[in-house]
């Protein structure tokens, strides 16, 4: 077999068999594919797509390319949950201590950035000394001892999708359905968790910008995972504007914190209660939703949600004073407002999230090509939501940025991103509906 072969089948859009996803595969594991077939190969695949059963061939082609774990030991049920990437999605860092604290394991595998989207690895990094690159041995050891781990992808874990997943980054082949459900689930089957939620993300933030995109995408992680035995739900959400108010890797963290502690913007908590009252009744930890809801803002408001994360940041070698003192991660030089102009009063009608990502990226805290090294420090702050009065003068964002110069970088696109109306505007639910 060849890959050229194989490349020119999917381009003239063939099916492929499973024996030529596994020779893909095992061509990626050892070099005898170089980079630039398989990218070509991606390519195609973003053109032609895949059937299910080649995503799910592709999935467990993934997963089994290392080692598969085996988290019976941690109990009953250990749960995973992940996005699909979005603008200040920050949720994780919210999501698994405050399970941890109502007693659902989580062992949670995370990315680095991909495309526009912050990755939840990136995020963590910002702690000093995190270390999120950590033996499986101490993964498991982990999730045992205080019931959650957060890791990187790993040599044993998964590494087919590892070396896909920074392919996909600097080759524009990220927004291609069958890839993403094929790197996402089969990073939770090798995790071994077997409680897996979903946040399938849609708007102008999301790698899916139209409902019907968002999904289709849930419903074929969802199929896929009925195709390997590991049951999914998928929830489909709102990502028209950033999540939160901030977008950059410290400053991310510290509005996980705010959230922890109860006292986040509103558009995140909502969200993580609803995932996480999800996951709880599925756990058989809560009879209904609004029981369990209940419980999640009890574990936030007596600290204990935020004593957790306190705990994962030991574990994994970081400095917990950061939760008390911000300014011990990296912090950017200057900070810019960005004015409304004129003097009349408006409403926020739309916050492009795509576009505060490009203004961040231009600041230094995205990634041209794989590898690049990113600013930790940088990023905006929104200083407002949809549906938000603002008057002329006012601010509509800080920037965190190391010069006036890359400041002034960003600051058309930056601009960009806002829109206004004249009249009141409304905006939708978070949450839409799930799937599974």
């Amino acid at each position: 077999m060849r890959m050229v072969d194989v490349i020119l089948a999917k381009r003239n859009g063939k099916e492929h068999s499973k024996e030529e996803i596994d020779f893909v595969i095992e061509g990626l594991m050892s070099g005898k594919v170089p980079d630039y077939q398989i990218a070509s190969w991606l390519m195609a695949v973003c053109w032609k797509g895949m059937t299910l059963e080649e995503t799910a061939c592709l999935t467990e082609g993934m997963c089994n390319s290392g080692e598969v774990l085996d988290l019976k030991d941690v109990g009953d049920i250990v749960a995973d949950k992940h996005s699909t990437g979005g603008v200040g999605d920050k949720t994780t860092l919210v999501f698994v201590p405050l399970m941890a604290a109502a007693g659902v394991p989580m062992a949670k595998l995370s990315g680095r950035g991909l495309g526009h989207t912050g990755g939840t690895i990136d995020k963590l990094e910002a702690i000093p000394g995190f270390k999120t690159d950590i033996p499986i041995s101490q993964f498991i050891k982990q999730v045992k001892e205080i019931g959650m781990a957060i890791a990187g992808q790993t040599q044993e874990l998964a590494p087919a999708d590892g070396k896909m997943y920074a392919l996909r980054d600097v080759t524009g082949t990220v927004e291609s359905i069958p890839l993403i459900a094929a790197s996402i689930v089969s990073k939770k089957a090798a995790a071994g968790t077997n409680l897996i939620i979903l946040d399938v993300k849609c708007g102008r933030g999301a790698f899916m910008e139209t409902e019907e995109k968002a999904h289709e995408l849930a419903k074929t992680m969802v199929e896929v995972g009925k195709r390997i035995n590991r049951p999914i739900t998928a929830v489909v959400t709102n990502m028209e504007q950033p999540l939160g108010m901030a977008v950059g890797h410290t400053l991310e963290v510290i509005e996980a914190i705010e959230t922890l502690k109860g006292t986040g913007p509103g558009d995140l908590h909502e969200l993580t209660l609803a995932l996480g009252s999800l996951a709880l009744v599925k756990a058989g930890k809560a009879k209904d939703e609004k029981a369990a809801r209940m419980r999640l803002v009890q574990l936030m408001e007596s600290g204990s949600a935020l004593e957790h994360f306190r705990k994962l940041i030991v574990a994994q070698g970081g400095n917990p004073e950061i939760i008390e003192k911000p300014e011990l991660m990296p912090t950017a030089k200057h900070e810019f407002d960005l004015l409304l102009p004129g003097q009349d009063q408006r409403w926020v009608k739309h916050i492009d999230g795509r576009k505060v990502a490009e203004a961040c990226k231009i600041l230094g805290a995205g990634r041209a090509k794989k590898g690049d090294p990113i600013n930790l420090a940088v990023g905006v702050v929104l200083a407002c939501k949809v549906g938000s009065v603002v008057r002329g003068g006012q601010s509509l964002a800080v920037v965190h940025a190391d010069s006036e110069g890359e400041y002034d970088a960003a600051l058309p696109i930056l601009t960009e991103a806002f829109t206004f109306s004249e009249h009141p505007v409304a905006m939708d639910e978070i949450v839409k509906y799930s799937v599974s």
